[in-house]
């Protein structure tokens, strides 16, 4: 859905200001490059490298450039390759955060360590949800081993979902086996390239450095065609100036050289300008995703992505809260209306909780509603008549008392307003309390078992899943696991 609505956050002329000065601090302060591969196409691109610092000074002629090379539109695809995104201008999508280590368990009301039945139902849930254009790799399963927990994630979210998928490595091994996974479920890897269905996260460590993992992974997705989508993480007055604007700057500078890396790898290749930073609490040490000031960082580098002329990120309508509670309601809410109304191309959050280290699949129902109900509000007002009021129509209603019966309301009514789903209460008092006086948090968990009930994702191809399953066995068997959990 493309915004009517807009949040603008700086003018023009400040826009401008923040690219100079992230290009300026690139080429007299430059970025730390611990990746070999990287660092050496840096060096023939131009860039002043200082080896025995591993420290690149990019100069801005080529920053330029390779901004001029990535493109401004990029098309998401799912597994029959029909297009599900298009990040570009202020087109809206929203998916579930990633990847959380801990689920939170409805029962006993505390998260936990998730499993494989867990990431299933987390999968499958998103898939039915109409309000998440794309699923994520939201979750880490502990009944595997480690070595292999990003591309485990990855083979649940293509047997249980054919919406595009959110995900990224945790190793550099893992990026082959992950592209293979993809390759096949799109048929092969040029078709793969052709419609990619799959973004891939990649996280500077600030202040301004590129792992040997992440410089890589940009490379990587470079080079196969994968969607590459930058994810830079100033925290104020700790890993970033304490100004929000200073932190706006800094981010810019590390998704610039960013995309700098990718470009020079394969220049055209697609690229996301985003992030999570935070509004760092000097109080209680931590960094606060639900803080209105993250927000507001949130949306203004957003704005400086779109000045560049690059779709964006951001995590966002995510909560800090420990339990889905009136706190998580609320920064979901403002965080889901003010990305919206930014027009932040691809929004990640939605089932996050604690500080995004928590998915919930109560909270995931919810914010179907919430992501949903910011869609409807960043549409706008739309004039349906000319005159905006027909004198017929207000006769008629006059005459009748009553609009509800009337042509024109039976035409109109469902496109001007959203019905949310039954887990949103609008009964009268005595209608609610017949059902039972229930909240949310008892709705919702009422509901993510319905929805789990009803909903049966299409199945994969049995010779792609067969195809899948093996690889994924083969790398648990090299580290040790000689067989897997159930998936079904």
């Amino acid at each position: 859905m493309t915004t009517n609505l807009r949040i603008t956050w700086f003018s023009e002329r400040t826009r401008k200001k923040i690219v100079e000065e992230a290009k300026r601090i690139l080429d007299e302060i430059g970025v730390f490059v611990e990746n070999d591969e990287a660092l050496s196409l840096l060096d023939g691109a131009g860039a002043r490298i200082e080896r025995d610092k591993r420290r690149a000074r990019i100069p801005a002629s080529l920053v330029e450039r390779a901004v001029e090379s990535a493109p401004s539109k990029i098309a998401v695809y799912n597994r029959y390759g029909e297009s599900a995104m298009e990040l570009a201008g202020d087109r809206i999508h929203f998916n579930p955060g990633s990847a959380a280590l801990r689920i939170f368990d409805a029962g006993s009301g505390r998260a936990r360590a998730a499993v494989t039945a867990d990431l299933v139902r987390f999968v499958e849930l998103t898939d039915a949800l109409p309000a998440y254009a794309a699923q994520s790799t939201g979750l880490i399963s502990t009944d595997v081993p480690q070595e292999i927990q990003d591309r485990y994630r990855l083979y649940l979210g293509l047997l249980h979902s054919s919406k595009p998928v959110v995900t990224g490595t945790f190793r550099v091994d893992g990026f082959k086996v992950m592209h293979e996974m993809l390759a096949a479920v799109a048929g092969d890897a040029d078709r793969l390239r052709e419609k990619p269905m799959a973004i891939f996260d990649c996280c500077p460590s600030p202040p301004l450095k590129w792992s040997d993992l992440t410089a890589q992974a940009l490379i990587d997705c470079a080079r196969t065609g994968i969607i590459a989508e930058l994810i830079s993480m100033p925290l104020t007055g700790a890993t970033s100036p304490v100004t929000l604007a200073g932190a706006v700057t800094q981010h810019c500078a590390e998704c610039l050289s960013g995309v700098v890396i990718h470009q020079l790898a394969t220049p055209g290749a697609p690229i996301i300008y985003g992030g999570s930073p935070a509004c760092f609490d000097m109080r209680k040490g931590t960094a606060p995703m639900g803080a209105v000031e993250t927000m507001m960082i949130d949306g203004a580098y957003a704005e400086i992505g779109k000045h560049l002329g690059l779709p964006v990120q951001a995590y966002m309508a995510l909560s800090d809260s420990k339990v889905v509670d009136y706190q998580a309601g609320m920064e979901t809410a403002m965080g889901a209306v003010i990305a919206a109304l930014s027009g932040i191309n691809n929004i990640s959050g939605p089932g996050m909780l604690d500080f995004e280290s928590c998915q919930s699949l109560e909270k995931l129902v919810l914010d179907n509603e919430v992501c949903s109900m910011a869609l409807r509000l960043a549409s706008g007002i739309e004039l349906r008549d000319d005159p905006i009021v027909p004198l017929e129509l207000m006769r008629e209603g006059i005459e009748r008392k009553s609009f509800l019966s009337l042509p024109h309301t039976l035409k109109w009514f469902r496109k001007e307003a959203y019905f949310p789903d039954e887990v949103i209460d609008r009964n009268a008092l005595d209608e609610w309390q017949k059902q039972g006086s229930k909240d949310a948090a008892r709705r919702s968990s009422e509901r993510v078992e319905k929805i789990l009930a009803a909903h049966k994702p299409a199945p994969l191809d049995e010779a792609v899943a067969a195809h899948l399953r093996g690889l994924i066995e083969t790398e648990a068997k090299r580290f040790g696991m000689k067989t897997l959990p159930g998936t079904s």
